[in-house]
């Protein structure tokens, strides 16, 4: 299986409001830069985009390293509160939704095809790939600013 790295954030101006993803992807000493936005959503909408947009280029089955600042996405893959979730009908609990349903499910999917290890990076810390991907995001979210 090929090992893959893979960096992304999300980022959002308002929540909601325009927002951008970025990721890069890196395999045998090479990268891959990807991005975009949309010019209504959340910030937790850009992190799982920037994964899944991420995840959704790898052609094969792969070890993934991921790496996000987005505890929301890190949590709830490792501690399992995703396959929860959807195991409940998309329920965090007897009386409250679970939120994006389609993109979790859409990564859960994901997550069966790749074998994929969440890593928590803190943000805006200098960490030099997160602080790219964060550029990206920025980017992509100005372009939907009044």
């Amino acid at each position: 299986m090929k090992k893959v790295e893979i960096f992304t954030d999300g980022a959002c101006s308002g929540n909601p409001g325009p927002g951008g993803w970025g990721a890069v992807l890196r395999y045998n000493g090479r990268e891959k830069e990807i991005s975009g936005g949309e010019a209504n959503t959340t910030n937790n909408r850009m992190e799982l985009i920037s994964v899944i947009e991420a995840l959704k280029l790898l052609k094969e089955p792969c070890e993934v390293e991921l790496f996000s600042d987005s505890q929301y996405v890190v949590n709830a893959l490792l501690q399992g509160w995703a396959k929860r979730w959807r195991e409940n009908g998309w329920m965090r609990n007897k009386k409250e939704k679970a939120l994006n349903p389609e993109l979790w499910d859409e990564l859960l999917k994901l997550c069966e095809i790749h074998d994929v290890h969440p890593n928590w990076v803190k943000g805006h810390a200098g960490h030099p790939e997160n602080e790219r991907c964060d550029a990206l995001a920025t980017a992509q979210a100005k372009k939907f600013m009044q």
